[in-house]
């Protein structure tokens, strides 16, 4: 086995597992892209188990504080292991992640579930090259009627791994319904988002539908409408849902239909769409909706752009709040890492004193169980909500 001496200052000597190439102080045994490398320190103590990728940023990723190989009994013990986790937070549920990545001690691999479909994307090489054998463990463990593999993230390119979606077992599915957390959506695992759909969210959307009941709702950046339809189902007043993608609308009214409730459906790019309801409020226009929810894509994924991202950041925010009666409710969502939690409060603050509003925070939201978060790995934690309550100005 090759291995790599790592530099004192490394993150990795305060609990990280991720070893850049700044941090490698020497390489040994001339180890090939995708193998199982040794981490050492400078006085040759061992460090642990690592996957190997000198094309990548992140040269090595910890797997194992033990010699250890990715072999047969690993995934097996691993993905057992992410299985009953996810079967003790969410009994009996159809839709969830059963594998994220660093979180479960499988660094790049990801492993969603829909109902009987498994949905596959390994984000590191290592993963990569090990994909027959983790579609053998996956079939063997969970038996399921088809196994597709979705690696179209533009992350893969800092892997070097090629860009492809293809059925690695069984015959690919026609779009079908599958319930979670009591509100049922049409599943495409071929072209959904993400892996079908946006599994990070699903306990957010019966939180949020907590505060929905009487009043008028505007989900904006809604995809799916995973908002929206617990919203409906919550018993709010009206439902308004926007999205710029017509397929996004299309996929709203084909779940309203499913789930038996009336959603309004607007495709328009949400910005142009705050925008001009917002103008028309300043105005002197009727306040249209009593709960907003923001829920946008994320706005940079690098710190080089986070900036520009917050001024986007604070722009909705600003123009929803306006958009709000006192007592109204502003319900958002930040999914990037690099604008962390309290970073991403700040902006709404700031939103908030010029927009000349005075907020109540009745709720903080983060990521489904089936994401889970790891101390030591801050990356592990990407998704933050807040829920507001607008308030009489002091």
């Amino acid at each position: 086995m090759g291995g790599l001496i790592i530099s004192p200052k490394a993150r990795i000597f305060h609990g990280h597992d991720w070893v850049y190439g700044t941090e490698v102080r020497n390489v040994y045994g001339n180890p090939a892209p995708g193998d199982v490398v040794a981490l050492k320190d400078q006085r040759d103590r061992y460090l642990g188990s690592a996957m190997y990728n000198p094309h990548s940023q992140i040269v090595a990723r910890r797997f194992s504080r033990r010699k250890q190989d990715l072999d047969r009994d690993f995934f097996a013990r691993r993905i057992s292991q992410a299985m009953l986790l996810r079967e003790r937070l969410l009994p009996g549920e159809e839709l969830m992640r059963v594998v994220w990545s660093e979180s479960d001690g499988l660094p790049g691999l990801i492993v969603d579930r829909y109902r009987d479909v498994l949905v596959v994307q390994t984000l590191t090489l290592a993963m990569y090259l090990r994909l027959g054998l983790i579609r053998d463990i996956l079939g063997d463990l969970l038996q399921p009627r088809c196994i597709i593999v979705r690696n179209d993230s533009p992350m893969l390119a800092a892997e070097g791994i090629p860009q492809e979606v293809y059925i690695a077992a069984g015959q690919e599915p026609e779009p079908f319904p599958a319930q979670a957390r009591g509100t049922t959506f049409l599943v495409n695992t071929a072209t959904g988002q993400k892996t079908g759909l946006y599994l990070d969210q699903m306990q957010n959307y019966r939180e949020v539908a907590e505060f929905a009941r009487g009043r008028r709702v505007l989900d904006c950046f809604c995809n799916q409408g995973g908002f929206a339809l617990a919203c409906a189902r919550a018993g709010a007043a009206s439902v308004t849902a926007v999205d710029i993608s017509a397929d996004a609308v299309e996929a709203v009214r084909r779940n309203a239909e499913l789930n038996d409730v009336q959603v309004n459906t607007v495709q328009e790019n949400a910005f142009d769409f705050l925008k001009r309801e917002s103008d028309l409020v300043r105005e002197g226009g009727e306040l249209k909706w009593d709960m907003i929810i923001l829920d946008p894509p994320s706005f940079t994924r690098n710190k080089k752009s986070l900036a520009g991202a917050l001024r986007g950041y604070k722009e909705i925010h600003l123009r929803a709040m306006k958009m709000l009666p006192v007592g109204g409710v502003l319900s958002t969502f930040c999914c990037s890492h690099h604008a962390g939690a309290d970073l991403f409060r700040k902006t709404i603050a700031d939103a908030a004193v010029d927009g000349h509003c005075t907020l109540r925070l009745v709720a903080n939201h983060g990521q489904s169980p089936d994401h889970p978060v790891l101390l030591n790995i801050p990356e592990t934690e990407y998704l933050k909500g807040f829920t507001f309550e607008m308030v009489p100005g002091r």
